[in-house]
């Protein structure tokens, strides 16, 4: 990476306009007047089927449309450029994170690639690769999908200095996430430098917006009653109401009162009021405040742990400010509930400080960090052996992430694995199937066995299933022509080279642990059971020695839900397009700003400091046209071209900079001419000392001076001149003299005199000693001690002579 990390956060929202989109706060504004094109809550729609049964029982809450992509995918449907337009889930998160980027980069001033995202530890394979592919279309490159729980860990542990050392007992903190659209709790291992999650639970349906939507429901049931309104009926009003009741939420966290809440002109001019206390407010949400302690118990089952085992238990997200959920879990655990963390930053702070260890340009502490599978994978494949399918779980619930594993097959051609979840239960997804994978141009031997294929299957750091490499073992005889055999230590030999990919090795970099235990050797036999290990040698058999070549095998993958490179392209390339779209806009927008701003800024100056420096009638013209210009930006000048805006302010600029430029030479004029002044007075002073004899002068040359007193009598009479013609200039009209002509005067003045006047007196030599001769010194009698002859004490009074001469400061004139 070559930028430092950078925390982004933004409001979730696009609002989608005529002519442009807004993202963030932007978006937010509009979520009561563009409500039909402004997009929030998006994040859960991510690798999930239109037909899904959760998209169609939230569609009805949306006060935005939903509509099926081409491929069968959730889509987002809006008015955008004037036109009804459908975009995938993946484009309006690819935008999302556009703005985040664009963010960065200007807090940064320096280009973003590279990113760390964060997602619910609860995604599945499907909605972590549509994630993925939504970075790509905002041209990031994600360096690692993060779980939000794993996230919040790392931001806690890496600052801690009363770890336990590696070698000793691990401490347990349990963290609870309570966010806007979801419940995450996880349980965490802390070493000195290390983490290692030891179980996640969550429940996908219990977040911040659960509270909400039953407040919702009780005031339009009240608001039924009490006004005989059909709040849904109206999308505005229901938005309205959502933003009341999110605030009503707050508010209720710190006050246990009665709280009121009022909306003016909520629906036919008709102002609606209510109240509602903390207590009402937990007994409408008992059925939720119910299912907090499902995770909790889960996790701590998973873990095999005690509630005395637990350290700490550290609560983040936006709902765990809910009085109710903080007291439940707090009773759960029977300790006081820990906030070392900021409830809201925590998750993108953990991201940002991945992003830092991943990056080679930081020096990090180094922290290891292992995560865990959130749901058991498994493999199945058709076994010619056993005639019917064969599966084979390879992947644990909670095992150690990232991660690979080596199967052996044993098969005469191509087949097919197909990895799956397999306990559907506990999936918040309609599918179990995560996809089927190929393996292509397997071949049996040339004896006509099977032919030994290893298969590489891996779960990446970011949390994906996948089948990353195969490849043929074929087996050479020996020139002698004898049958080889293959022993247990050829195998592992073997599958002993089988090491983490480069990517894990980059990942792991700060890891000191183990490497070996990142991938584990599987042995499955299937296909022609004359391949099977034999163990009925005799011990002291000798063993003939093996040959063998391996051959990489392509792979076709077909994965669910997963974007082809034709549509991610297109993507990319639409992304562009509207991001240029968006600059467009804004540059016409400013355009129009411009114009705006200087019609106000005019109008005050004109009455104002201006009002000096135009006559009365051309100043009621010009206050004319400023007004005319006004009136005509919010009518016919409402949207127009950029062009068309920087033409007005042109026109305007025509008639009011005259008068702006009169304001700032008066401003400037007096200190420019007291500058030349200041420099003609310096200048007549050392030319009368050197009038007077004065000594310190008295090296420079008649001839130049005189030249110098001219040049300074000649831009006297100058100053004097133009500023008696100045004095008596009405200020309406152009000055006599401008500054930049001032300043001009001043640097020739400069010019003509300095080099004269601040030249060097030449320096004093003492005499010279000459040597004495026989019949005494030359010149004059000898020292004695009582007159010593210093030499160095004539130089030194030449230096002092020196530095008491006339040295005119150089000036720097603009």
């Amino acid at each position: 990476m070559t930028t430092p990390p950078h925390t982004v956060l933004i409001q979730s929202f696009v609002s989608f306009g005529p002519s442009n989109r807004s993202i963030g706060a932007a978006a937010k504004s509009q979520v009561v007047t563009n409500y039909k094109n402004t997009v929030q809550g998006f994040k859960r729609f991510h690798g999930r089927a239109c037909a899904d049964p959760y998209v169609q029982s939230v569609k009805s809450n949306l006060v935005y449309d939903l509509a099926p992509m081409p491929t069968g995918a959730t889509g987002i449907k809006v008015m955008y450029m004037d036109e009804e337009r459908v975009f995938s889930i993946e484009q309006v998160t690819g935008m999302l994170l556009t703005k985040l980027k664009e963010t960065a980069e200007s807090a940064l001033k320096k280009p973003v690639v590279d990113c760390v995202i964060s997602v619910p530890s609860y995604f599945t394979d499907s909605e972590r690769r549509s994630v993925i592919d939504a970075a790509q279309i905002a041209g990031l490159n994600c360096l690692r999908l993060m779980n939000e729980t794993t996230a919040v860990t790392l931001a806690y542990g890496i600052y801690k200095q009363d770890l336990p050392a590696p070698e000793e007992k691990p401490r347990i903190v349990v963290f609870v996430d309570l966010g806007h659209s979801g419940y995450q709790v996880s349980v965490c291992a802390f070493n000195k430098g290390k983490l290692k999650i030891l179980a996640t639970a969550f429940d996908s349906e219990l977040g911040g917006k659960d509270f909400d939507d039953i407040l919702v429901k009780h005031f339009c049931e009240e608001f039924s009653q009490k006004y005989k309104l059909d709040v849904k009926s109206k999308p505005r009003a229901l938005v309205r109401l959502n933003q009341e009741c999110e605030k009503l939420k707050k508010l209720m966290s710190a006050n246990s009162s009665d709280l009121p809440l009022n909306i003016e002109c909520f629906m036919n001019d008709i102002d609606v009021s209510s109240k509602l206390n903390r207590g009402q407010f937990e007994e409408m949400c008992a059925e939720l405040l119910a299912k907090v302690e499902g995770p909790l118990c889960s996790v701590m089952e998973q873990a095999k742990l005690k509630k005395e085992d637990i350290y700490a238990v550290e609560i983040v997200g936006g709902a765990s400010r809910i009085p109710a959920i903080k007291e439940r879990i707090s009773k759960f655990f029977g300790k006081e509930l820990s906030t070392t963390l900021n409830a809201d930053e925590a998750v993108a702070r953990g991201c940002a400080l991945q992003c830092a260890i991943l990056s080679p340009a930081f020096k990090v502490r180094e922290f290891s960090i292992t995560d865990v599978v959130p749901y058991s994978i498994s493999l199945k494949w058709n076994s010619a052996a056993e005639e019917g399918l064969s599966d084979c779980e390879v992947f644990p619930k909670n095992h150690a992430a990232p991660f690979s594993k080596v199967l052996t097959f044993y098969r005469k051609e191509p087949f097919t694995l197909e990895a799956y979840y397999n306990n559907p239960k506990e999936l918040p997804y309609p599918t179990a199937s995560i996809g089927q994978f190929l393996i292509q141009n397997v071949s049996p031997q040339p004896s006509g066995e099977s032919a030994k294929v290893k298969v590489k299957v891996r779960v990446n750091v970011h949390g994906v299933f996948s089948v990353s490499g195969a490849s043929l073992v074929e087996i050479i005889k020996t020139p002698e022509g004898e049958e080889p055999m293959e022993t247990e230590q050829t195998v592992k030999e073997d599958e002993n080279k089988m090491q983490v990919d480069q990517e894990d090795q980059k990942f792991q970099a700060g890891d000191n642990g183990d490497k070996k235990s990142e991938v584990e050797e599987m042995e499955t036999v299937t296909g022609d059971p004359k391949q099977e290990k034999k163990n009925d040698q005799p011990p002291q058999a000798k063993k003939p020695k093996v040959k063998t070549k391996t051959v990489e095998l392509p792979i076709e993958c077909n994965l669910h839900w997963q974007l082809s490179s034709e549509v991610l392209n297109m993507f990319v390339e639409n992304e562009g397009k509207m991001i240029m779209q968006d600059k467009l806009e804004k540059e016409r927008n400013d355009a129009k700003n411009n114009v705006e701003e200087y019609v106000y800024d005019m109008r005050d100056k004109l009455h104002g400091v201006l009002e000096k420096f135009v006559n009365e009638a051309d100043r009621d013209s010009f206050s004319l046209k400023l007004e005319d210009t006004e009136n005509w930006l919010y009518e016919d000048g409402e949207d127009q071209q950029k062009q068309v805006y920087i033409d007005k302010l042109a026109e305007l600029k025509k008639i009011g900079q005259p008068i702006h430029d009169r304001y700032i030479e008066a401003e400037e004029r007096p200190n420019a001419f007291e500058e030349l002044g200041r420099q003609i007075q310096m200048y007549m002073k050392i030319i009368e000392a050197y009038k007077a004899k004065d000594e310190q002068y008295d090296h420079l040359d008649e001839l130049e001076v005189t030249k110098v007193n001219k040049h300074v009598n000649d831009a006297m009479a100058w100053m004097n001149g133009k500023m008696n013609q100045q004095n008596s200039q009405d200020l309406t009209v152009d000055p006599v003299v401008k500054v930049v002509e001032i300043k001009a005067k001043t640097k020739e003045l400069y010019s003509a005199c300095n080099p004269i006047l601040s030249k060097p007196k030449p320096k004093v030599e003492p005499p010279k000693e000459e040597k004495p001769t026989e019949n005494g010194p030359v010149n004059g009698p000898e020292p004695t001690e009582s007159q010593p002859c210093n030499p160095d004490k004539a130089t030194s009074a030449g230096t002092e002579q020196e530095t008491v001469e006339n040295k005119l400061p150089e000036m720097d004139i603009d």
